[in-house]
């Protein structure tokens, strides 16, 4: 490999990025102006205004000091989150194939898993209710602990972050397995190469299974209706983001949005064999799965209750068991 091919690489490499986070502005104004308005027949906001606008708008406003015991790593988690997205894009891109612990699905799968940690620890370590310190015992009458201090909102939701990487989110990281049992490795370049020859693994009986749990998986990792068990507007508010604010009230908008397209990508990788290259025409690929999967979700979220751990359980292991037959039929 020539000095003038790594470079271009790189070039390459850093302007698919670049274009990539661009479109994935635009998916959260998608969802709410042509589905969630147009379901509740109303205009909605601009398709700019949840991705680019408020992003923006946030960056001027007044950051709060929420009581913390380590606000450095508090304010620091949103940033985490979107260099773990941004990592996880890289890894999906064909140049990124030339280093073998990026580009295998173990190391999707870790770097998923650390997202998911980062809503654990940012509901644990803030102590705040709306910004304002609340440190007094709760001394409601006939309490069975009343040396013990008010419970936060945010512990409420690092309690239920965590069910949700004990068994919420383990139906997508099954249906990330499918195309691994077929190909018979777990590595992105081989899972590309093997479709190439034998077809997309998502015209497949295991492959359309997969498909369907994968997806529920993407609604559960962003933390969509029904399944925004973490941040339910009805009893924790915000959940795990409730005491972000200014900047990095910003940063998590731009997240989610790049996480949904991150998602699709690797959906178009592992299921169609399609990797994210500007330089090719499957980019065009993945920004229409991009758009597919946020359509779909924004119908699915608007008619659908949030799911309490009630339901939210035996969503999961259905799902799981579908799973596990989409890898069982891949194997066969």
């Amino acid at each position: 490999m020539t000095i003038d091919t790594i470079i271009f690489g790189i070039l390459a490499l850093i302007v698919t990025v670049i274009v990539c986070f661009i479109v994935s502005t635009f998916l959260p104004g998608i969802e709410r102006k042509y589905v969630h308005a147009r379901i509740q027949q109303r205009i909605g906001p601009p398709v700019t205004s949840p991705g680019i606008m408020a992003p923006i708008k946030f960056a001027f406003k007044d950051n709060i000091k929420p009581s913390s015991p380590v606000p450095g790593l508090f304010k620091a988690l949103p940033v985490v989150c979107f260099i773990v997205v941004l990592v996880i894009l890289i890894a999906l891109t064909p140049q990124a194939f030339y280093i073998p612990a990026l580009s295998s699905l173990i190391a999707i799968i870790g770097l998923l898993k650390v997202e998911e940690i980062c809503y654990v620890l940012m509901g644990a370590l803030s102590k705040s209710v709306m910004s304002v310190r609340m440190p007094f015992p709760d001394l409601v009458k006939g309490g069975v602990n009343l040396d013990v201090t008010r419970s936060f909102i945010e512990d409420i939701s690092a309690k239920r972050s965590l069910r949700m990487i004990t068994y919420g989110s383990f139906p997508l990281y099954l249906a990330l397995f499918g195309p691994v049992a077929q190909s018979g490795s777990i590595f992105l370049e081989k899972i590309v190469e093997y479709q190439h020859i034998h077809g997309p693994y998502l015209f497949t009986v295991s492959g359309m299974i997969a498909a369907v749990v994968f997806f529920l998986g993407y609604m559960i990792v962003l933390n969509e209706y029904p399944f925004s068990f973490i941040k339910a507007k009805s009893d924790v508010i915000e959940g795990p983001y409730m005491e972000y604010a200014a900047k990095y009230r910003g940063i998590v908008f731009i997240t989610r949005g790049f996480l949904m397209f991150t998602l699709a990508a690797l959906f178009s990788l592992l299921f169609i064999g399609i990797p994210t290259n500007l330089f090719s025409w499957g980019i065009i690929l993945n920004i229409i799965v991009a758009l597919i999967f946020v359509l779909a979700m924004g119908i699915f979220s608007a008619f659908s209750p949030v799911f309490t751990n009630r339901q939210l359980l035996p969503v999961s292991v259905v799902a799981s068991l579908l799973g596990v037959l989409a890898i069982a039929l891949g194997v066969l």
